[in-house]
């Protein structure tokens, strides 16, 4: 009985010195965020983006630049219904996805079953990615914004509609409406 003891206990090390040694170092998430974070600037300095603001975050990888500030006053808070359309686009400046069908149509996406209208979401419901959220968060009803994202804040290491896993994200953003909560 207690030979079996030691030779379970065996197999139990060595099944997880195993398991360690196939965690591969460029998988974790920290290594991924390093390389978005590299795309991301590499992206900027071939594509370089200006605005009337900037927001830059260089320790979590955001980028977001305003092409138009409206300074309506009107920001979106929990639980408010904000209405926007969005395209968005992978570093390689292939499009993904746009709420503008004009766009989608010339970019490849275009769905006909789809209803080509303002995305139309409650503000903290948890219904959308982060990065998306986040940027909608710091923009007011009327701005239009352009932000970029490592990967973590969009879909992670999930390949999502022809996204491929661990894909920072472009998104263009247009603040359509803020219809404060009661």
């Amino acid at each position: 009985m207690q030979k079996l003891k030691y030779f379970s206990l065996f197999f139990i090390v060595l099944g997880a010195t195993f398991l360690v040694s196939c965690i591969d170092n460029e998988s974790t998430v920290e290594a991924i965020l390093i390389q978005d974070k590299e795309a991301i600037l590499k992206y900027l300095e071939e594509n370089p983006l200006e605005g009337e603001k900037e927001y830059i975050d260089e320790d979590a990888g955001i980028y977001m630049f305003w092409e138009r500030v409206s300074e309506s006053g009107v920001k979106p808070a929990r639980f408010d219904t904000v209405s926007v359309d969005y395209t968005g686009k992978l570093l390689t400046n292939r499009v993904f996805d746009s709420s503008i069908e004009s766009v989608a149509r010339d970019n490849g996406v275009f769905n006909p079953q789809r209803n080509y209208i303002p995305l139309r979401f409650l503000m903290g419901g948890g219904q959308l990615i982060e990065g998306f959220e986040s940027a909608i968060g710091l923009m007011e009803q009327g701005d239009k914004a352009t932000v970029i994202f490592p990967s973590i804040f969009g879909y992670g290491s999930s390949a999502e509609n022809g996204i491929p896993a661990n894909s920072p994200l472009i998104f263009e953003i247009e603040v359509i409406e803020i219809k404060k909560a009661n």
